[in-house]
């Protein structure tokens, strides 16, 4: 991995005081996937890199550091996108933690990166966010190697996940109709019951990724949906 690199694109996934002026930021990259970097002297008064480092804003960025902990040497906006809110902010809040939680630091994924902006617009935008989001776990999943083999042979059976067969016909458990599994496979979410089921499923299969510490993400999901009722 090069020690220095002068100009790539990124966003900030997360960023903590670090010392008394500076940020420890997370960030995904295109050149080098998910890197942690300190931004010095980023909480002094009008500090112009504070304003920059916004979470899901497109940037250009360089840094330095031959160890896991980089420093950053340019932060540059590239475009300034409309805050997200809402629902658009909650679910992008959850995109950001995925990554922080299951990407290897330092590992370039590209692919991933390109779709990481798709599913940012569609939170832009609010036209299809359900759909962008399976979407994206989805590849989440292929880059961490855990595609999920949707070629289910009877659409009109029902089926289980189980981690180490993968969708067996059901028996017991949340069981995931066939006709549902092949919309998912081709991204398809125009029906509220592939929705549900797409939902359920990738919630099960990157619990499993995940381990027993929750997401921040779904619990203040959670509580804004109390709140609201």
């Amino acid at each position: 991995m090069s020690p220095r690199v002068d100009a790539s694109a990124g966003y900030v996934l997360h960023s903590r005081p670090y010392r008394e002026t500076s940020l420890l930021v997370d960030l995904l990259t295109l050149e080098q996937g998910l890197i942690s970097a300190v931004a010095k002297g980023a909480r002094r008064p009008r500090a112009r890199l504070r304003s920059s480092l916004q979470p899901f804003q497109s940037l250009q960025l360089g840094w330095q550091g031959r160890h896991e902990l980089k420093n950053l040497s340019q932060v540059e906006t590239v475009e300034i996108s409309p805050p997200l809110a809402g629902r658009s902010l909650l679910c992008g809040l959850y995109v950001n933690e995925l990554l922080q939680r299951l990407l290897q630091p330092g590992e370039p994924c590209p692919r991933l990166f390109l779709y990481y902006r798709y599913v940012l617009n569609e939170l832009q935008s609010g036209d299809d966010i359900e759909g962008a989001l399976r979407t994206f776990e989805r590849q989440l999943l292929e880059e961490l190697g855990f595609s999920l083999d949707l070629s289910v042979k009877d659409s009109a059976l029902s089926y289980t996940y189980q981690s180490e067969q993968g969708l067996i016909p059901s028996r017991s458990g949340t069981a995931y109709p066939g006709s549902h599994l092949r919309a998912i496979a081709e991204d398809d979410y125009s029906d509220p019951g592939v929705r549900r089921s797409a939902k359920l499923l990738m919630r099960e299969v990157l619990g499993e990724l995940l381990g027993d510490r929750p997401l921040n993400s779904r619990l203040l999901f959670s509580k804004a949906v109390v709140s609201k009722n």
